[in-house]
């Protein structure tokens, strides 16, 4: 019989974090059990307890940005050993035979799993992943702040790889928040122009520190007009509406207006700027493991992590209130202390 997992669990909508332990039965064939050293916390998180996407099961065990030692590994597995450290993303499994798997896109796999959707996540003291999922981390990654990387981290770094962004390329970021602070920080590493667009002047200073070359106040619409016609990528990391059109008039000649946000209403744009400019509107997922890996070694070699505060697990409510009353500065980060 397997032993129980200890974790922190919402019982019911509108409830807080309760201890609940579960057996999570047999580890499968494929599979690898973490033993969780860090977990972040995500907005996504906030989302399913929430039930905001209407596919939440209570009980639910959050958390989708784990970093542990690997406990124990399934019949099968050849490519992990116990003891090594990794992390775990929102992706748990793929199934690894279809188009997208077997073109290295298993994060576009139609029957991927997700670490907290139907199954329990990272608040606990060990999680559960195929073993193709769990990315080790390299040398040089502080193992304290890599949490946030196997979500908001891989979901601004996605694009870069998959829309072939080079140094010579101008690049703006709405938002610099939980995601925005990381691909400012990528970005100017990557050797871009760096623009934040933000709503808060009071953020200007940060965004700079953080890799901003300049910084434009996105409620201000002559700054945007001034703007007009310069930015080969906009990326947005936002999920609020905002005037798309003098976004897309923002982009050069073959632009990109791209959102890794989940903006909740329909974008709306009229199809002459986008035609006559040749330019383009698009979102992404978070990476596959290859591209996760990738972007693990880029942190390493460039001494990048995500700005963080940590809190221990046992402290889970008061650490989601941090996060809902936007306090959070830019990632949290729970230690288990089980």
């Amino acid at each position: 019989m397997s032993q129980k997992i200890r974790a922190y669990a919402i019982t019911k909508q509108g409830g807080d974090f309760e201890r609940y332990d579960f057996d999570p039965g047999p580890l499968g064939a494929d599979r690898v059990e973490v033993a969780v050293e860090y977990c972040g916390v995500c907005h996504s998180d906030l989302s399913m307890v929430k039930n905001d996407w209407g596919m939440t099961a209570y009980p639910l065990v959050p958390g989708h940005e784990v970093v542990g030692k690997i406990t124990a590994v399934g019949e099968g597995v050849t490519t992990l050993k116990p003891g090594q450290t990794v992390g775990v993303g929102w992706y748990s499994g793929s199934c690894l035979h279809c188009k997208q798997c077997m073109s290295g896109d298993q994060n576009l796999c139609l029957t991927a799993e997700s670490t907290i959707v139907g199954r329990h996540g990272g608040f606990a003291d060990r999680v559960r992943c195929q073993a193709a999922w769990a990315v080790p981390l390299p040398d040089g990654v502080d193992i304290a702040k890599a949490g946030p990387l196997f979500c908001g981290g891989i979901t601004v770094f996605n694009p870069l790889v998959q829309f072939d962004v080079r140094p010579t390329d101008r690049v703006g970021v709405i938002g610099i928040g939980g995601l925005g602070h990381m691909a400012l920080k990528f970005l100017r590493a990557w050797g871009c122009e760096v623009v934040a667009f933000t709503s808060s002047d009071g953020k200007r200073d940060e965004a700079m520190k953080l890799g901003a070359h300049r910084v434009i106040n996105s409620r201000d619409e002559s700054q945007l007009n001034a703007a007009k016609g310069t930015f080969d990528l906009i990326l947005n990391t936002v999920n609020a509406s905002m005037n798309w059109p003098l976004y897309v008039d923002c982009l050069s000649q073959r632009g990109r207006l791209h959102t890794v946000g989940a903006v909740a209403e329909p974008i709306s744009l009229g199809a002459f700027p986008l035609i006559m400019g040749q330019k383009s509107l698009s979102g992404s997922p978070l990476g596959s493991p290859a591209t996760t890996a990738k972007m693990l070694e880029f942190c390493a070699r460039h001494q990048i992590s995500p700005v963080t505060e940590t809190f221990p697990m046992s402290k889970v409510n008061e650490a989601f209130a941090h996060l809902e009353a936007g306090k959070a500065r830019f990632r949290i980060v729970l230690a288990n202390d089980f």
